[in-house]
């Protein structure tokens, strides 16, 4: 399962991050982590950006780095 996956108000635990070099990087800086978890607060009417809670504060990811983003529940 991906954070693309996840519905409003759902929760997971980042199992691995998939993307590949500048984007992992940048995603992992963001305090997306393995072992960390990511609520999902909303999503926009067209399914891009998703807006999630991790450590405390909100950020919005777009839709295929969100698929780079793999769960385990």
């Amino acid at each position: 399962m991906t954070l693309r996956d996840l519905k409003p108000g759902q929760r997971g635990i980042v199992a691995s991050v998939a993307a590949a070099g500048s984007m992992r990087r940048r995603i992992m800086d963001m305090g997306i982590t393995p072992g960390v978890e990511i609520k999902v607060i909303k999503v926009a009417p067209l399914g891009d950006p998703v807006e999630i809670n991790v450590r405390g504060y909100e950020l919005s990811l777009r839709k295929e780095e969100a698929r780079g983003i793999e769960l385990r529940q």
